[in-house]
């Protein structure tokens, strides 16, 4: 493995802190938060038409950059530092990887180059609370998460030739706004019980979508009804889609730990540029010894956590690499769950209240862990993924 950048991905990173910086300020993330949209449509056009950044990990084929997850990864990284609202992690690092996988090849060329130059958005929907278990991130995703059959859930049934759709997903990523579903379902009964994911547009009858309230504003749900919805297979019937779940979810992984690393690094640079100017006793607080040693135990955590999150972005985009996206994401959740709770702390009085920044990065901390965690979760399936222990007859 080398661990230096080309200059392409240094002019990656380079780039979006420039923008970011000017257009991803506090305020005007929490208000790209509170659009219909969830998110600036005048950045994510930037992002993605300027930029290209929907379509780096897409081949060129498709109209993508060709380049790899690694490349994904670090404009995760840029984007997690500001917390911007974007349509990106759940379009390309959930959807995209699917379509790539399963998709017939009229299905991606119909669906991919619109991905990539960011005029189509895409989300996943899972039944219930699920996500992080049919990413195969915290749990074995060959269970019946999608229905298994018995009421809830979302269930598939042959119309004639296509299929038709009849249930619920909660938490959906971006689910109100999104131009494209993808939705996993159960089918087959309980003799030939599988889950199929299936294409659903956001124009179908019968598709009813509503908003709901989140603890991290810039990480929008929706809650998601489909009420016998005309929809359209994803791949063939015998398609492997737990494995693809599980490559999708990787990735997925190691994104999301390259958006932990961001947040993390830039809650601590806040923090460290408070204690700096905060006097107490006559002398910056940062000068006391105690608080020298809890932003030190801070920074080794992030840096450790960005160590994890390039590992895992490298063995990504090397076919015969090792899956560790769910062991970045658990150093990656921790460390920014750390420096949240550090920076609500060293800013004091005023660190405590609600409309502090350094709440929304508390707000990530949590949301994220609840939504794809909780930790101990995630290592303890990285653990039984790899056969560390023996399992006792």
């Amino acid at each position: 493995m080398d661990a230096r950048f080309t200059d392409e991905q240094q002019e990656i990173r380079r780039t979006l802190r420039e923008l970011t910086t000017k257009r991803c300020t506090p305020d005007d993330v929490k208000a790209a938060g509170r659009t219909p949209a969830g998110h600036d449509p005048a950045l994510w056009g930037t992002l993605s038409a300027e930029l290209g950044l929907p379509g780096l990990a897409l081949p060129e084929r498709h109209g993508g950059v060709g380049a790899a997850v690694t490349e994904l990864a670090l404009a995760s990284e840029e984007l997690g530092r500001v917390l911007a609202p974007t349509p990106l992690f759940a379009t390309s690092g959930l959807v995209a990887p699917l379509i790539t996988a399963l998709g017939t090849e009229e299905q991606r060329a119909a669906l991919l180059p619109r991905i990539a130059d960011g005029s189509l958005t895409a989300t996943l929907a899972v039944p219930g609370t699920g996500l992080a278990t049919a990413l195969g991130l915290v749990a074995d995703n060959a269970g019946d998460w999608a229905g298994g059959g018995r009421a809830g859930g979302v269930q598939a049934g042959r119309q004639g030739d296509g299929w038709r759709l009849y249930g619920q997903a909660e938490q959906v990523l971006d689910g109100h706004s999104a131009g494209l579903l993808l939705v996993a379902a159960h089918t087959g009964g309980f003799a030939r019980s599988r889950t199929l994911l299936f294409l659903v547009r956001d124009d179908a009858p019968g598709l009813v979508r509503t908003r709901q309230t989140s603890l991290d504003e810039t990480r929008p749900q929706a809650r998601v009804e489909l009420r016998d919805v005309d929809v359209e297979l994803l791949g063939a019937e015998d398609g492997d889609v737990v494995g693809a779940l599980g490559g999708a979810g990787d990735t997925a992984a190691t994104l999301l730990a390259a958006e932990a690393v961001g947040a993390a690094e830039r809650a601590l640079e806040r923090t460290v540029a408070y204690v700096k100017e905060r006097e107490q006793f006559g002398r910056p607080v940062g000068s006391f010894q105690a608080v020298k040693h809890r932003l030190a135990d801070v920074y080794v955590q992030v840096q450790a956590a960005r160590s994890a999150a390039y590992y895992a972005a490298w063995a990504a985009s090397t076919e015969d690499g090792v899956r560790v996206g769910g062991l970045a994401l658990a150093q990656g959740l921790e460390a920014l769950r750390t420096a949240a709770a550090e920076a609500v702390q060293l800013h004091g009085g005023i660190g405590f209240t609600w409309e502090h920044d350094a709440h929304l990065y508390l707000k990530r901390a949590t949301g994220d862990d609840l939504l794809f965690g909780p930790v101990h979760l995630l290592r303890a399936r990285a653990a039984q993924a790899a056969e560390l222990f023996e399992v006792s007859a």
